[in-house]
């Protein structure tokens, strides 16, 4: 480039009288698709923005995201440390919990759940339940996943916590272990403080907060821990109970299922399958969208658009470019063995030197075309206490850590057999034969 600047010449004389041209010709010698170019690379944390790094989907929302979900590999991000009011979005915490519970068995999907004064009364969407009947905890998220039902999320909150208020420690408690900074809860719905008036609890002060990078994080811990979510958020409309008149309509425009439906075909996605809508006046629009194609699964989502259709269009723009410009490529499969790392040493096995393969295939995003190059793993093993016999078939031994782009990809390393722990008379021998070698050398 500076070559193209100081070749001698009437065009670069003019060239150097002004600034004005020298920006206009210095635009025309990068031109816009250098910056692209430079600008797919939006792989590591970060809190820069990517219209910063070049990039900009002109998006018009005031913070979204865009991640891969089964690493969390960030791929495009705007404003996305910024904490604003999520509305119902916050309800994937309480979906979250109610899952955690299930599988938990603290309480199961035909349990009855009681419905109090205060969960019938609540504002907002819902109030469809009526105070003390009982629906199922199947019922009671479909109400909450298809619907986002308010009523559903509060009496779901107080039959797993006892009252919302303790069910939004567990919301708080839960955001911290899963690495959320910037996230506050104050009850089950994403309603304000001034909508559920006494019912706000007394000891979490200030409104529910979330950034768009938090709001990735729980969508993401939702949907790989219990992708049975997505069999209720995937679903266009249901009648809450058979005998309703109704059904209840799914906000999410965006659904596949909604390829066929006259009035929301436009805005059906391939692939998508959830998640989760939100709206107040504080919040404006908000949604968080999730669609596998071609064994890949993104999850983006934007914060604070103008309209109910526009955060959709917006959601188009974040996903077309994740499915358009990445592809999944494999760095190691599934059962794979290390030269490097063959076996670990088990301590009073019958075999002393136990093979160890990865218990799962390690996939990477990355831009078309490009290359994951050389990876090379850093190995972490259990200390050797830890890896005494019996070990079971499948048993965790250790870790392999790729760096890519700044970011940590670890798959788990398992013992390929079970191996069980040797007989008196073994062990004997070997004691022997530990003695003589050890003497000798």
């Amino acid at each position: 480039m500076l070559r193209l600047i100081e070749k001698p010449g009437a065009s670069v004389k003019l060239f150097l009288i002004s600034t004005l041209i020298f920006a206009c010709l210095l635009s025309s010698v990068l031109g816009p698709q250098s910056f692209v170019g430079q600008s797919v690379e939006v792989y590591a944390n970060t809190t820069e923005s990517s219209k910063q790094s070049g990039l900009d989907l002109q998006l018009d929302v005031k913070s979204a995201i865009l991640i891969d979900a089964s690493s969390g590999q960030v791929l495009y991000q705007v404003n996305a440390e910024q904490a604003f009011p999520p509305a119902s979005m916050s309800k994937m915490m309480t979906e979250y919990l109610v899952m955690e519970a299930i599988a938990s068995k603290k309480i199961t999907w035909d349990s009855l759940v009681p419905v109090s004064k205060y969960a019938s009364d609540v504002i907002g969407s819902g109030q469809l339940i009526a105070e003390g009947e009982q629906l199922s905890v199947r019922d009671m998220v479909k109400a909450m996943a298809i619907y986002s039902s308010n009523d559903a999320s509060v009496a779901l909150a107080e039959f797993v916590a006892g009252s919302e208020p303790a069910f939004s420690k567990m919301m708080n408690q839960t955001a911290q272990k899963m690495g959320m900074k910037t996230s506050k809860f104050i009850n089950a719905t994403g309603l304000s403080r001034e909508d559920i008036g006494d019912n706000a609890p007394a000891d979490i002060p200030g409104e529910t907060m979330m950034s768009a990078r938090d709001v990735a994080t729980l969508a993401k811990n939702l949907v790989t821990k219990y992708p049975d979510i997505l069999n209720y958020s995937k679903i266009p409309s249901q009648k809450l109970r058979p005998a309703d008149d109704s059904p209840m309509i799914n906000w999410n425009w965006m659904l596949e299922g909604n390829k066929d439906n006259i009035n929301f075909k436009r805005y059906s996605y391939a692939g998508l399958d959830g998640l989760k809508t939100g709206h107040t006046s504080e919040a404006g629009y908000c949604f968080t969208g999730t669609a596998s194609r071609n064994g890949m699964r993104l999850i983006s989502v934007v914060m604070g658009a103008t309209s109910e259709a526009n955060r959709f269009v917006e959601t188009r723009k974040l996903l077309d470019y994740g499915f358009n410009q990445f592809e999944m490529k494999q760095v190691v499969k599934e059962g794979h063995s290390y030269k490097e790392f063959p076996t670990v040493h088990v301590i009073d096995g019958v075999t002393l030197n136990q093979e160890v393969v990865t218990k799962s295939a390690l996939n990477i995003l990355v831009k078309k075309g490009s290359s994951l190059g050389s990876l090379k793993p850093d190995f972490v093993v259990v200390e050797e206490a830890k890896r005494t016999a019996p070990v079971d078939k499948g048993a965790v031994i250790g870790t392999a850590t790729y760096d890519f782009e700044g970011q940590k990809y670890v798959v788990e390393l398992v013992t390929k057999e079970a191996n069980e722990e040797a007989g008196w008379l073994r062990k004997m021998f070997r004691a022997i034969k530990e003695f003589f070698v050890g003497l000798f050398s």
